[in-house]
């Protein structure tokens, strides 16, 4: 007899069972992911965030076979976007375990929306050749939302000199102290993009504190008037690296806020965060990009070099 049930996450002697449950999936899945308790502990402390609440878990005869948790912005603005993300042992597929977990989830959006009363929706993610995967989330009422790639470069290849319009320079970030005028020109970058939330000066302030930020790869361009007008943060993760053997970096975050658009900024700073990459010894750079930027971010990143490696394709359900 099969006895599954569910429970919430009970703190951090639940992580390492979460890690391998994880890892278990994607040497099946093959998903180029890695899972390590210092990630997990990290997300589950981002602001606003709770884990007791958003995650949830279920045990086979007291051994973890699914984990699952929502996401939403710490400040919903006309509507509240919840953010599903699961995985279920390969034991334990399509057995109708992953219909439980759309039910909790779109549970958990709608009590956190008590709070805010806006219209809501719910939003998975998969990848492009997950056809099973796609199929279920059709029949459970979520249509085709975006496709974000990601896409890949190799450093051993010469990388161009950036050209900075004239009087702009690029520097590092100052942690703390320029907190407010990096969450600033972020916001003023991304409002006009799809699936945007206002970042916070908490959030950031958080994140540039956790183990694995790496400061000497968060650049800004900054005007002649003293204006934080672009940016690039890049990252590399030695744990993963080690794992995967290999050498590669992320352009995780790169963008121009408006009013300082078409002068050059983004390839500027793209091509310095390239070469950063590139001086720590890294072999290969990825990043991912939504196939609709408004700004066409794709063909820049295509100009210099990066390929598609993936897809991975977004789903949408209204919950109100």
């Amino acid at each position: 007899m099969i006895a599954l049930t569910a429970r919430p996450y009970l703190g951090e002697s639940d992580l390492q069972p979460i890690v391998n449950l994880l890892n278990a999936c994607e040497a099946v899945d093959q998903e180029d992911n890695f899972y390590s308790v210092v990630d997990l502990k990290t997300g589950f402390a981002e602001p606003g965030f709770e884990p007791t609440q958003n995650v949830r878990l279920w045990e086979n005869s007291g051994d973890l076979v699914a984990y699952a948790d929502v996401w939403t912005p710490t400040q919903p603005t006309e509507h509240l976007d919840g953010f599903l993300w699961f995985r279920v042992h390969p034991a334990e597929r399509n057995r109708g375990l992953e219909a439980k977990i759309l039910a909790w989830a779109e549970t958990r959006i709608r009590e956190i929306n008590l709070t805010y009363q806006l219209s809501s929706k719910l939003t998975v993610h998969c990848r492009d050749f997950q056809t099973e995967r796609i199929t279920f989330y059709e029949q459970h009422g979520f249509q085709y939302e975006r496709c974000f790639l990601k896409m890949a470069r190799s450093l051993r290849e010469p990388i161009p000199q950036p050209q900075l319009p004239e009087g702009f320079r690029i520097m590092q970030t100052r942690g703390i102290e320029d907190a407010a005028a990096w969450v600033e020109m972020h916001s003023q970058t991304f409002i006009d993009h799809w699936n945007f939330h206002p970042y916070t000066v908490e959030e950031y302030s958080y994140w540039i504190s956790t183990p694995k930020y790496c400061p000497d790869l968060d650049l800004v361009a900054v005007a002649p008037d003293g204006t934080f007008a672009a940016f690039c943060y890049s990252h590399i993760d030695a744990e993963e690296n080690q794992h995967q053997q290999r050498l590669e970096g992320w352009i995780n975050s790169l963008g121009t806020r408006r009013g300082f658009r078409r002068r050059g900024l983004a390839r500027a700073m793209l091509l310095t965060g390239l070469q950063h990459l590139q001086q720590a010894g890294m072999e290969t750079a990825n990043l991912t990009v939504d196939t609709e930027n408004p700004n066409s971010a794709q063909t820049l990143y295509t100009s210099v070099g990066f390929r598609k490696v993936y897809a991975n394709f977004y789903y949408s359900k209204p919950l109100t």
